[in-house]
């Protein structure tokens, strides 16, 4: 099977999988979405999700944002770890915010990397689910399942991302990006995972990931 019959299995199943797609963040706006997305990094989007209906309910905006210091923020953020980096972040890009684009979020890849503790992932999240300009976020699920399915070599993200956007229609980024995540936690996780439910690797796996997976299930 060529690459690109793969990706055809790949495009195919999603679609029947994932016809409407949630996003994994819950959001109102671009700015609420952003800031979500800093804390998402090395914690899960649900652990997010009940963090930040407290940090919004006291400011959901820059301009509250800034009146709160960065030690109030970082005790409401906590739980979600990495909290003294996260509060600098929030805190610092939502003066730039006010300070430089009338506390609107800008519609610019160069102007979101440019915040503290906003990088390319984060970047990519907030304009393609707040703007809706083709982007390829890659996280650990997808970088996972592109190995496993023989689309990328899996060297590190930014080769999985340009693999990524090479294969796939540039129209499908935004919604592939996240049907591939939710099915990597609902069918192809990390851990405890069951081949027998993955039908997309079950069909178009790399055969070494598939060798292994059936040698440790065999012994």
């Amino acid at each position: 099977m060529t690459k690109a019959e793969r990706a055809t299995v790949v495009i195919n199943t999603l679609k029947e999988l994932y016809p409407t797609i949630p996003v994994p963040l819950d959001h109102k706006d671009p700015y609420t979405l952003l800031i979500a997305v800093l804390l998402s990094a090395q914690c899960t989007d649900v652990r997010v999700n009940q963090i930040t209906p407290i940090l919004f309910a006291k400011a959901d905006n820059p301009y509250d944002m800034v009146k709160l210091s960065v030690e109030e923020i970082k005790e409401i953020i906590r739980p979600c770890g990495l909290s003294p980096m996260k509060s600098k972040g929030i805190h610092g890009l939502s003066e730039i915010l006010i300070q430089k684009y009338n506390g609107e979020v800008p519609q610019s890849f160069e102007a979101l990397e440019s915040f503290p503790a906003v990088g390319h992932k984060t970047a990519s999240v907030v304009m393609s689910q707040a703007f809706g300009v083709p982007a390829f976020p890659v996280d650990t699920h997808i970088h996972r399942l592109m190995y496993r399915w023989n689309l990328t070599n899996g060297k590190n993200v930014v080769q999985t991302e340009k693999d990524a956007k090479a294969i796939f229609p540039k129209n499908l980024w935004n919604e592939l990006h996240l049907q591939i995540i939710w099915y990597g936690r609902e069918y192809s996780p990390a851990r405890g995972w069951d081949l027998e439910k993955d039908s997309i690797t079950k069909t178009i796996g790399r055969k070494a990931v598939l060798e292994e997976y059936y040698k440790k299930t065999s012994r």
